[in-house]
């Protein structure tokens, strides 16, 4: 049974989404502010699988229990999903930016949170990529599968779990142009109901830490995605 923190400072939504979630089969730390959600991260148990984070609380900005997640040495790879009633496209990406995996706006279906939570707790390989050898090398950037690792000229690169099978992704299908709406399906998974502007984040994210010159090597394919390295036979 999937573990999620729930931070939402909002009582009776709280409580609501606390009633749904476990007859969706969650089982739940719930909290309703920041600092409670930070010594739920710091606690030894139980063992978090996601984390649902209301980005308006009353003692501090919901971003920063998403930078302490991702700064966090056991945390840094556990999805998030962050919850917001501002309307300001600014935060949503400033969101993205920090490694949220997801974002939905209130007011937003019970139903449809539960689905986009078990869309980011697919941890699996792409499918595409799991069926391939262990380790995938591109020029100077190598994945190793198996250790879930990623380098630039044998130098270790910091990547987010998505951020690696996106990268994964991209190595295992070479001067391929990728649509979005393929890496959405393939990265994120078939039910994933979430924008085109999940995958810019992150892609400009693996590309700030590959560095230049490995950063070139994914080109953006206008109007219609990416693509690992030039055309075939270039």
């Amino acid at each position: 049974m999937p573990h999620i923190l729930l931070l939402e400072d909002d009582t009776e939504i709280r409580l609501g989404l606390e009633q749904h979630l476990r007859r969706e089969g969650f089982s739940l730390t719930s909290v309703g502010t920041g600092r409670d959600a930070l010594q739920a991260l710091s606690a030894p148990s139980p063992r978090l699988d996601a984390a649902l984070l209301d980005l308006s609380l009353p003692d501090m900005d919901g971003l920063d229990v998403l930078r302490a997640i991702r700064t966090h040495a056991s945390h840094r790879g556990l999805p998030v999903l962050l919850v917001t009633a501002r309307s300001e496209e600014i935060d949503r990406v400033l969101g993205l930016e920090l490694g949220a995996d997801d974002y939905v706006s209130k007011p937003f279906s019970a139903r449809e949170l539960a689905a986009r939570l078990r869309a980011i707790l697919r941890r699996a390989v792409p499918t595409e990529v799991a069926d391939r050898a262990p380790q995938l090398t591109f020029g100077p950037i190598t994945v190793d599968l198996d250790m879930h690792t990623a380098r630039v000229d044998g130098q270790l690169v910091d990547l987010t779990r998505r951020e690696f099978e996106l990268l994964a992704y991209f190595l295992g299908n070479p001067r391929r142009v990728l649509s979005r709406e393929k890496i959405l399906q393939q990265v994120w998974g078939l039910e994933y109901l979430g924008e085109s502007r999940t995958i810019d984040a992150h892609v400009r994210r693996v590309r700030a830490k590959l560095g230049e010159p490995a950063a070139d090597l994914i080109e953006t394919v206008v109007g219609v995605g990416y693509r690992l390295g030039g055309p075939a036979g270039a």
